[in-house]
């Protein structure tokens, strides 16, 4: 599925644009940041994962 490991991929840069938009504009959110390592996580889970099979 690297349609899937795509939109994960796409999804996990979005999601750093946007936290660090918030972040400038707001200040910084433990929480969010977090939120996005998580996700950086799972979609590089995803690509070792389809890289090795």
């Amino acid at each position: 599925m690297p349609g899937t490991t795509k939109t994960m991929g796409v999804l996990t840069v979005g999601g750093l644009v946007m936290v660090t938009a918030y972040t400038v504009a707001l200040g910084s959110n433990g929480w969010l940041w977090f939120g996005w390592v998580v996700l950086g996580l799972i979609t590089l889970g995803m690509v070792v994962s389809h890289g090795s099979t």
